[in-house]
Formats: C-alpha cells, structure tokens, sequence
C-alpha cells in the first residue's frame, strides 16, 4: 500500500491487542475488496467463466498484487492465529471472486534443509511462541533467518534481542541510517536476501527513496563509510587508525565516536549475516520477489487447496543418487571422534613448546591460503545490488600474498573480552554486552552429541572451528595448538569454512552436503552460527583495535 494509511493497516496486524488487530484486517479486507471492484466495477460476483485466472489491469495490478503477497505471507507465517485465518479467508475469498492468487515457491525456509525438518508456524511449544509473537510484533513478520536459526532456541533468542537494539532501540544512529548500512554491508556479498528486507524497512521507518537509487544519491557522510565498509567485509587486517581518522575529521561530515562504533557494529553484523544467509541457502521472503509466484502450477493433479497450502507438485523427498548416504559416511563421525580422543590424550601426555606452537599457526596460515573457496567462477555483482556500493572490484584476499608480509594478530595484545567489549560498551551502552552474551552462546552451546552418538564434549572440536576462522584473518591464541585443525576438520570442510566466511556468495548446495554428511540439520546450522560470531568477531578485532589506536 502507498499511502500512510495503508501503511497503518498492516501495522496494526503486529499489534499484541486482539482488537487492535481484528480492527486492521477489518480494514484490510475492505481495502482488498475495493480493490477488486476497481477491476469489475458494479459487479460484486461477476461470471466465474468471465474471471477465473483473471489478472489486475496494469492500473491495480502492482498494488493488488503486493497486497496478496503479503497476505500469502501472513497466511503462512504469522504467529497470531486470528490473523493467519483472516489472511487465508481474504485470499479465498479473491481467489473465488475470480482473481488469480499467489502461490509459494521454493520448498521452505532454506534451500539446504528439507521443510519437513524446520519447525512450521503453529507448531511451536508456548515458550517458543512467545518469542514468535514478539518477534513478529517487533519486525512484522518472522523470516526465514529466524525459522531456521530456531533450530537453537538460546541462540536465536539472544541474536534477536542483540538485532533489535541495534535497529530499533535509542542509539546514536537514526532509524534510516541503520537499515541503510545495513543495505551497504549485505550488498557487498550480493546478499539480495538482506538487501531486500532492508530496503523495505529503510522505507518503513521514512527513508528517502533517492538514496535507493546508488550510494552516490545518498548522504556523504554515508558515502564516507564505503571504504570501512569494503575493507571490513573482505580484508578487515588492512584497516588502521588513517581509515578511522578519515571518518572523525572530515568537518561537516565528520562521524562522532558513538556514531561510527554504532555502525562498526552494523557492518560486521550484516557481513556476517550474509555469511548465514548463503551458508543455510536461506530462500527469499513469500512476499518478496522468487518467494512467489500467480502462475498456476504446472502439475495437473493439484486442487486448490494444495495450492493455498504450498503443496503443488514439491518432491517430500530428498535422495543422494545412490538412493542412500554413502557407505563412507558412516565412518565419518566415529573417526572424528576417536581423532578428539587421541588429541585429547597426547594434551595431556606432553605440550608443545611455545617456538613449536607459533610454527603450527603460521604452518595452518599459510595452508589456510591454499584452500579454494569455490569452483564457481566469478560473477560481478548485478545492479540492483551492486548500485549499494563503490569499487564492485574490491573482494576477498587472502592474507599474505606474493611475499607480502601482515603482522600476525596476536589476541593476548588485543582481545575482546579485555579491550573490544569495553569500548563498545563506553561509546554504545549495553551493546557490548549484548553481542558478548551472543558470541559466548554461539561459542559454548551444545547438547553434547555427535550425529547419533550422545555424551560426546564437543568443545575441541568448537574450539578447532572458531579458531580456524580466525587463523585465516591472522588472528593467532598463543595457547592453542593448531595442528589440532588438520586432525579435526577436514578438506571438504574447510572449503565449506572458508567460502561461507570469505566468499559466503559462491556457496552452493554441494558444498553445504559435502560436510559431515552423517551429521543432523540443526548440528550444520549451529556450525554455521560459529561461523557467523567468529567472523564478526575477527572484524569487530580489526576494526576496534584501529579505533582505539586513534584514540591514543
């Protein structure tokens, strides 16, 4: 809807107040049916023969055809039952007006993980509905990030309250400006998954359109960001106290301290949500463009109820081309294990000497270079995203190349827990805290188990995880011994680790089943959320560690 009044009515359906909401679809459904009198005036039930499959003339069609998009959506995602049954009555009752109604594409939130497996709306236990609710409340809608990161309830539950600060609560920050960042970091992956969300809420909360138009139409004091931005997202050990200067001194367009940690923070963010996004083969929103379709189904067999439920000719089931796991893979889980075992003995045999384990992370850095992020060959970014950014060249390099020498990162020096926390929490209060309880989350949840073995301690091979992400931003723990790495993850892995955190838009679905192919759904996605801390926080060391050198 255009105008603001429209605009009001789908607010209202986040309204926690049942009359509040009973209010805004009264009003939805009016709007709806004005809408369709506008394509046969003076005939509330026209002919079926006359409409069925009939499409909007072009003066109605966008605007109609976004307001059953987004019914469809809420039809299919909103928490509030009232408004999940009044969406799927106004559809129907479209649909039998004559009018061609929208069907879902794709097969669920993820493209990785079958939908069968992914909690369904409607389905959740009462504490898992309440953040539902509030969610939904809060965003006016609960994507598919939040659907598939449900699979770790503590996780997701911390990373929402952690999103909603950052975008919503007082700040240093104005409301556009944090979806806008938002919009300049995904777009530097090519994440039009994210692009599109915020474009959306950049809207919502009064955004200039213009600005939409290419990073150039934008304030230059946004445009100043460009250079943070680009380099945070694909080579963050570049950055020094110069970059951070540049932003603090430029007179009119200079950003104070608390603004430029607020949107430090909303970089690396949004970076390391694009790693999600592609690492989970998240699927586009039912309302947003690929996430539906008003072409009817080329499948002859279905009713019309399979096409309001989704059920128009999706294969349920999934099968490798042997028709089961391959035999190999049976293997996997109980080799990795007895490799932790045997590691976990020679600990506490003898220790390396502190020369030795330096050699190791150097050894592990260099091979870390050697590890191809995909066979795919690059494509250059397509407009709509890339109008986002500047120097659309400007991607992923590996650390130290052509003899090229970078200091190593060493944490004992900098490290989050002694140094970034707090100056995150002095310039931007209680954000350090937040993203301290998400990183500590991420980093030591379990349900120690292994695929389909129970009572396993998983936090070597975590540790071996989170560590090596960091090995390849330089970033070395002196007490950590990184000839743990090759024994624990495997090739096909760290091609896996690697291109969902440095080139997360190469990602494919052969990459996401080659891993730990014995392994659960939820174990791959929480795999996924170590990838996602671990990079914000090798950026977040970078970026503030620069910061604080300014500062003194």
């Amino acid at each position: 809807m255009d105008d603001r009044d429209g605009e009001a009515r789908w607010d209202g359906l986040c309204s926690r107040d049942v009359g509040a909401r009973a209010l805004a679809l009264e009003n939805l459904g009016q709007a709806v049916l004005k809408k369709m009198e506008q394509i046969c005036p003076g005939k509330e039930n026209p002919p079926p023969e006359r409409l069925v499959g009939f499409l909007p003339s072009s003066a109605t069609q966008g605007t109609l055809n976004e307001m059953l998009a987004r019914l469809l959506m809420l039809s299919k995602r909103c928490p509030f039952r009232d408004v999940k049954e009044k969406s799927e009555s106004i559809l129907i009752g479209v649909q039998e007006f004559g009018i061609r109604i929208p069907r879902p594409l794709g097969q669920g939130p993820s493209r990785f993980i079958p939908e069968k497996e992914i909690l369904q709306v409607g389905n959740e236990d009462a504490q898992m509905h309440t953040l539902f609710e509030e969610t939904f409340a809060t965003l006016g809608r609960l994507d598919n990030i939040t659907l598939v990161m449900v699979f770790h309830p503590q996780y997701l539950e911390s990373f929402l309250k952690t999103q909603h600060y950052l975008l919503q609560m007082d700040g240093p920050l104005p409301l556009h400006y944090r979806h806008y960042i938002g919009i300049m970091a995904a777009a530097r992956h090519q994440c039009s998954y994210l692009v599109n969300l915020h474009v959306n809420d950049f809207l919502h909360v009064g955004g200039d359109p213009k600005w939409l138009n290419g990073l150039e139409n934008a304030p230059q004091k946004i445009q100043n960001l460009g250079d943070l931005n680009k380099i945070l997202a694909h080579r963050p050990w570049l950055i020094t106290k110069e970059h951070i200067e540049q932003l603090l001194k430029t007179e009119e367009h200079s950003w104070s301290l608390a603004e430029l940690i607020h949107a430090v923070v909303l970089l690396t963010h949004y970076h390391s949500l694009a790693s999600f996004t592609f690492g989970c083969g998240i699927s586009p929103e039912i309302h947003c463009d690929g996430g539906h379709t008003f072409r009817p189904p080329s499948v002859s067999n279905c009713c019309i109820c399979d096409i309001t439920n989704g059920n128009h000719g999706v294969e349920e089931m999934q099968v490798s081309l042997s028709g089961s796991i391959p035999t190999e893979s049976f293997c996997e889980v109980e080799a990795l294990m007895e490799k932790m075992k045997q590691l976990q003995e020679c600990r506490d045999e003898e220790e390396a000497s502190k020369e030795e384990m330096a050699t190791r992370f150097e050894r592990e850095k260099r091979e870390s270079m050697l590890v191809c992020c995909s066979e795919d060959e690059e494509s250059a970014p397509t407009r709509d995203v890339s109008r986002h950014f500047e120097d659309t060249s400007y991607g992923y390099k590996d650390f130290s190349r052509h003899g090229m020498h970078v200091p190593t990162f060493c944490v004992q020096d900098y490290s989050w827990e002694d140094h970034g926390y707090s100056l995150v929490n002095r310039l931007y209060p209680d954000v350090g805290q937040l993203i301290d309880e998400k990183f500590h989350i991420a980093y030591d949840l379990t349900y120690n188990t292994m695929a389909m073995h129970k009572d396993v301690d998983t936090s070597m091979l975590r540790r071996a995880i989170w560590n090596y992400i960091h090995c390849m931003f330089g970033i070395r723990y002196d007490d950590y011994d990184y000839g743990e790495i090759n024994q624990l993850l495997d090739c096909s892995f760290k091609v896996y680790i690697k291109t969902v955190v440095c080139t997360p838009e190469k990602t494919t679905k052969r990459m996401y089943d080659g891993f730990w192919r014995q392994f659960e759904h939820s174990e791959k996605v929480h795999v996924n959320l170590l990838l996602v801390e671990a990079r914000m926080q090798a950026e977040l060391l970078y970026a503030l560690r620069a910061i604080t050198r300014y500062m003194t």
